[in-house]
């Protein structure tokens, strides 16, 4: 059995888009993380440190967003599962970011899923 920790439709702001102009404002991306994980100790517990504080994540998710321009939301996603599996003890991360950015559409949306090796 597998016990699931999710942080749904996050706003972060990012420098993101092929062409230049685009990467020059910030923009809005809505971001969900789903991060599987063992939950029976902390429920047994009741401590923060036997499962994923998904504040912190939050936090980790905003400082790498705005860390630096990139052109591709599948780069940012690749890069926030990598910090995910690399900080927190997540058995595998599921990531979607959706970007605001065609007419007469509500979304485009990329997902990975990424598996500890």
């Amino acid at each position: 059995m597998s016990d699931r920790i999710v942080i749904r439709e996050m706003e972060i702001q990012c420098r993101i888009g092929v062409p230049d102009e685009e990467r020059a404002e910030p923009q809005a991306l809505r971001v969900t993380i789903e991060m599987d994980v063992d939950t029976a100790t902390s429920a047994k517990t009741d401590n923060i440190g036997q499962t994923v504080d998904y504040f912190l994540v939050y936090q980790r998710v905003h400082t790498l967003s705005e860390a630096r321009p990139r052109k591709l939301i599948e780069t940012l996603a690749e890069e926030i599962s990598q910090m995910v599996l690399g900080e927190f003890q997540v058995k595998t991360v599921l990531v979607r970011i959706d970007k605001f950015i065609l007419p007469n559409t509500r979304a485009v949306s990329v997902e990975i899923q990424r598996r500890q090796n």
